[in-house]
């Protein structure tokens, strides 16, 4: 825009002018990519002073049906000993069905826990599921929402687990839930760089001084993880009243293209900070529309506003979902021709999506729309 502008016009400042436009435009900080280092440093939860004092959940998802209806693995993690128990589970399964389970696999075994650290699920932010465990006097801790590094525990299981499941795949198939023993029994029989020996043999110590040891060895991982994780990042802060722009990740119906939501806004808002929650994480005041996601969220999700403008874009349009994805829809298709290659021709289609305008429409294969959209397709001649 600048050396657009200076082959006609000079005034004192220009640049300076130019520079303070762009940064302040509302559309450029919704569309613009940022090319700087993820805000936020690491935050490491406090090392638990005894085993299975603290645990960690979460689910693992995606796996084949299998003949006992199972199609997830629910994951609980000491957090002092890093032993595991995968549960086979189903995602249907309710807060109170999930809390049966707790009782009969965890419970039972090793007692009632004094804090529980997961993320925002809907299984365990149900009313059942926070009572439950208030009259247990377990206190529940929640992750900022969209910050997986707050839980990176379970999610670094979540990898292994994945690692042995596919390895076993061409043999068990959709019979997986067979050899989660084995897997489990694996996990907690393999050496440990945190914990300088597995989990099995951290969990029964000897001697009663090698608690602290333990302890010991999970700070020093912390501390090398903390120096290697904040290397990559900045440290980012904002004011209560600040506005800033939350970021959103666009999905299209269709899983094929490589170019997702390629059109589609980086970010929304501007919203109000309302409160600092901890040393990364904040709580906006968001708008009716957005009463689905959680309010509060991880630094690296925001980026600040400058000037807010005095008119903004609605967002009744923008179903957000609370893991700030939104799902774009065919609306219609513009136009069709034809591409030849050497052995074939292809049909393709030019289709305008929702939250696009007719001059953003895309060309995409006629083949792969109809398998995804079969009813606009009935009704659509090509």
């Amino acid at each position: 825009m600048y050396y657009d502008l200076k082959e006609r016009f000079w005034w004192y400042g220009m640049k300076r002018a130019v520079a303070e436009y762009v940064a302040i435009c509302d559309t450029c900080q919704c569309v613009k990519a940022e090319h700087q280092r993820p805000a936020g440093l690491l935050q490491p939860l406090k090392v638990p002073e005894w085993k299975w004092e603290e645990i960690t959940i979460d689910f693992f998802v995606g796996l084949p049906r299998t003949q006992k209806g199972y199609n997830s693995i629910w994951l609980v993690v000491d957090r002092l000993t890093n032993v595991a128990h995968f549960i086979p589970v189903n995602t249907t399964y309710s807060g109170d069905k999930l809390a049966k389970l707790y009782i009969f696999r965890i419970v039972c075994l090793h007692g009632v826990r004094k804090r529980i650290i997961s993320d925002r699920g809907s299984q365990f932010t149900s009313r059942f599921w926070e009572q439950l465990h208030d009259s247990l006097d377990t206190k529940l801790k929640f992750n900022t929402a969209y910050h997986p590094q707050t839980d990176g525990q379970t999610e670094r299981t979540n990898h292994i687990l994945e690692d042995m499941l596919r390895a076993c795949a061409i043999q068990y198939g959709t019979s997986w839930d067979k050899c989660l023993p084995y897997a489990e029994f694996s996990c907690n029989n393999s050496y440990q760089a945190s914990l300088k020996k597995s989990p099995f043999e951290a969990l029964t110590p000897l001697f009663w001084n090698q608690i602290g040891e333990k302890q010991e060895n999970l700070r020093v991982a912390q501390s090398r993880q903390r120096s290697y994780a904040d290397v990559r990042s900045r440290d980012l802060s904002f004011k209560v009243d600040d506005h800033v722009y939350l970021k959103v990740s666009p999905m299209r119906g269709i899983h094929r293209f490589n170019m997702k939501g390629k059109l589609a806004p980086r970010y929304i808002g501007p919203f109000k900070i309302l409160e600092k929650k901890g040393e990364v994480a904040y709580r906006l005041e968001l708008p009716p529309s957005l009463l689905g996601a959680h309010d509060v969220f991880h630094v690296s999700r925001l980026k600040k506003c400058l000037a807010v403008p005095e008119e903004q874009a609605p967002l009744e349009g923008l179903d957000v979902q609370e893991d700030l994805t939104y799902t774009e829809h065919l609306v219609k298709i513009l136009d069709t021709s034809e591409r030849s290659t050497r052995n074939k021709r292809i049909k393709m289609c030019r289709v305008q999506w929702s939250h696009h305008t007719e001059a953003e429409a895309t060309w995409e294969r006629e083949d792969e729309l109809k398998a995804a959209y079969p009813a606009l397709f009935a009704n659509q001649p090509i």
